[in-house]
């Protein structure tokens, strides 16, 4: 405690920001990683004419009341307010669509990941790329803009993400990490940069349209510049402290990292950036990110090519649902309780509710559970609807109800990640996973090894996240010795914490490979409710 006062009172510390889907977290470290205090803000994004979309004021509402949580916390733990910092760095869900005209205002609503709205961009772009561009990417968003001929497209002059336009604000320079950068736009592993070849195709098909509404210049111009790990990205400004802290505690010129993305983070968080290595971030979306020995073999439209904080090409299988269904029906039982009379926590309910999975029959019981809140691109839905079946014969009980919707959470993500498996030969030694899924103690760890049949660890400090991940990232900017690349720093943060792997379990994974095949074939059953259910 000594020390950590000492670190914060000096402006030693170092504070990695997190604006994820439902939570705004804040994570302040020493310069070799243990955390001394954090903030959180919940939010969660709203469908709006068909957009899933946040609020900008709620962006900066809510930044400044997490950084006022952040504060708070800095001063029961320590007795110091919290006025000067060593490093900051910016991350948020990665990809989505912040279009901006040439004063920086926002011109239509931000288009999230979890949008799945750029289908013939999609295509297009990756038919003319060779690559795969998903529909959450800024270049898909954009291209599909020019599709529709919306009228703000020939305003645009620079596009971000959530994380590099927070970025921009707080420090007046257009900037972004190379990870985020390519879910944006393709990015070569060898350059570290935007792929010039892709560039040149994009300028030339948007150029050949028969429209007038496109951007003005290239798409070059458009996106922000790529700031390598271990350099500053910019300079907190008078302005941006007013974002942050109204209160005008915070003293500016804090050097910035290059913001990135939520994948980025997770990489970092959970030491997993070297070839072979791979993590697994489940919350609200699940994806596992797995670092690459060689390029594929082809192109696969529900694997994206991205590449790790220090520019490794890694492999990305990307679910848009997740936990968000799950919760939903917990939120419901914890309801029920509450009417006849029982007032039970949120963490007791999760506590209990959870465990029961592993008491459920392997294959659930022939029950099946559709977790689509929103669309999902790797199973071909461009909508969703949340859905649970069953048949006559099923054993429908508390414990297969439950497994049923931890496995059905995962079967998205299962789905490409036979592609890498099975197609592609890749291979993983261990999975190690980070978020909300792995919460509950054994129960996270033992359905993710059934669903990948790879070992899944947990690190100790797998709990601290996202912002830990980018507070991390910022530490490496100002580290001492500047001959460690990014691979050896960390080392050097995590020591020997490898995690403790729980092994796929015999019975378990043939019981998902059981309700994976039933999820497969009824596949027909959540399209006839998109089409029907209005």
């Amino acid at each position: 405690m000594r020390e950590g006062k000492t670190l914060i009172r000096e402006g030693q510390a170092i504070l990695g920001f997190e604006f994820g889907s439902t939570r705004i977290k804040a994570t302040l470290i020493a310069l070799d990683g243990p955390p001394l205090a954090s903030g959180s803000y919940g939010w969660e994004n709203k469908l709006v004419d068909g957009i899933w979309s946040y609020d900008m004021d709620e962006v900066w509402n809510g930044a400044a009341a997490c950084f006022a949580d952040l504060a708070a916390d800095v001063r029961k733990r320590y007795d110091v307010p919290l006025e000067r910092l060593a490093a900051l760095g910016i991350s948020g869900m990665m990809h989505g669509y912040l279009p901006l005209d040439s004063n920086g205002e926002l011109l239509v609503p931000f288009r999230t990941w979890r949008n799945n709205i750029t289908g013939d961009a999609s295509r297009r772009l990756s038919e003319l790329f060779d690559f795969p561009v998903p529909q959450r990417w800024s270049a898909a968003h954009l291209f599909q803009a020019i599709l529709n001929e919306e009228s703000h497209v020939p305003r645009v002059t620079s596009i971000d993400t959530l994380a590099s336009y927070v970025h921009h604000r707080l420090t007046g320079r257009r900037a972004i990490g190379v990870d985020e950068a390519s879910g944006m736009f393709p990015v070569d592993p060898e350059t570290g940069n935007y792929y010039t070849s892709m560039i040149e195709t994009f300028d030339r098909e948007v150029m050949t349209r028969d429209t007038d509404r496109r951007p003005a210049g290239s798409i070059r111009e458009l996106l922000p510049e790529i700031v390598p790990a271990g350099e500053t990205a910019g300079i907190l400004t008078e302005d941006g402290v007013k974002l942050l802290d109204p209160t005008g505690t915070l003293q500016s010129g804090i050097p910035l990292c290059a913001p990135e993305g939520d994948a980025g983070t997770g990489m970092i968080a959970t030491n997993s950036i070297r070839p072979k290595t791979g993590n697994v971030s489940a919350g609200t979306s699940v994806f596992a990110m797995i670092v690459l020995e060689k390029a594929l073999s082809r192109n696969h439209p529900e694997i994206d090519i991205v590449v790790t904080p220090g520019g490794k090409a890694v492999a990305m299988v990307h679910s848009n649902n997740c936990t968000s269904d799950t919760d939903a029906w917990v939120s419901l039982i914890g309801e029920a309780a509450g009417a006849l009379g029982a007032n039970i926590t949120a963490d007791r309910l999760y506590g209990t509710l959870l465990p029961l999975a592993l008491r459920g029959e392997p294959d659930a019981g022939g029950l099946l559970s559709y977790g689509y809140v929103s669309g999902e691109h790797v199973t071909g839905f461009s909508e969703g609807r949340p859905l649970f079946v069953r048949s006559q014969e099923s054993r429908f009980n508390l414990a297969n109800f439950m497994r049923s919707h931890l496995y059905g959470a995962l079967c998205a993500l299962r789905t490409g990640l036979n592609i890498l498996t099975e197609e592609e030969n890749v291979q993983v030694e261990e999975i190690r996973g980070h978020g909300g899924f792995f919460k509950t103690p054994e129960v996270g760890q033992r359905i993710m090894a059934a669903a990948t049949n790879t070992p899944v660890s947990v690190l100790k400090t797998a709990g601290e996240g996202g912002p830990w991940g980018m507070a991390l990232l910022a530490a490496y900017m100002v580290r001492s010795d500047r001959s460690r690349d990014l691979p050896t720093f960390l080392e050097g943060v995590f020591g020997s914490d490898q995690g403790e792997a729980v092994q796929p379990d015999p019975t378990d994974v043939e019981g998902f490979n059981e309700y994976f095949r039933r999820y497969t074939a009824a596949l027909p059953v959540e399209r006839a409710a998109v089409e029907t259910l209005r």
